[in-house]
């Protein structure tokens, strides 16, 4: 039995037709088209699949989506900016930080829900925020790097 749920996602509201108890990611990517969040464990322990809610970084895989309809908005990666131009993306870019670019979406998003709370961090601050994000392929320090560029801890020049 699926209920008819309202979600406003990257400032659109949206219905969506899903049985209670539906993880988020499901409705994100199969229903919405959204390809940013990836399904990495779908057990919270990644974080591929991050999205912000009401502002605050949360593992959609685990989220279920009647709780992100009680929220006022949800933010995919593809909702940061809609020419790539957030910061915190710019940052990614600048510090080729991708080699899969699996995990890049969770970093991003993490990277982006600190930075909004705590803007002005050091780097122990940043590692402590992507301490439960994985990256499989190693690119932790080009990862580490664009967090620390979108921090302004160090320029955006290779």
């Amino acid at each position: 039995m699926t209920d008819s749920v309202f979600l406003r996602v990257n400032g659109e509201r949206r219905e969506v037709h899903a049985a209670p108890g539906t993880p988020l990611l499901t409705v994100l990517r199969n229903d919405l088209g959204l390809n940013g969040p990836k399904f990495g464990c779908g057990l919270g322990e990644c974080g591929a699949c991050t999205v912000l809610l009401d502002g605050r970084a949360a593992r959609s895989c685990v989220v279920r989506v009647e709780t992100a309809a009680a929220c006022e908005s949800v933010v995919t990666l593809e909702g940061l900016s809609p020419d790539g131009s957030d910061p915190v993306q710019q940052a990614f870019i600048k510090a080729q930080a991708a080699q899969c670019g699996y995990c890049l979406n969770g970093m991003v998003m993490t990277v982006k829900a600190f930075l909004d709370v705590v803007p002005d961090p050091d780097e122990a601050a940043l590692r402590e925020a992507l301490r439960y994000n994985l990256c499989r392929c190693g690119t932790h320090v080009e990862i580490m790097k664009a967090a620390c560029i979108a921090a302004g801890l160090v320029k955006g020049d290779p």
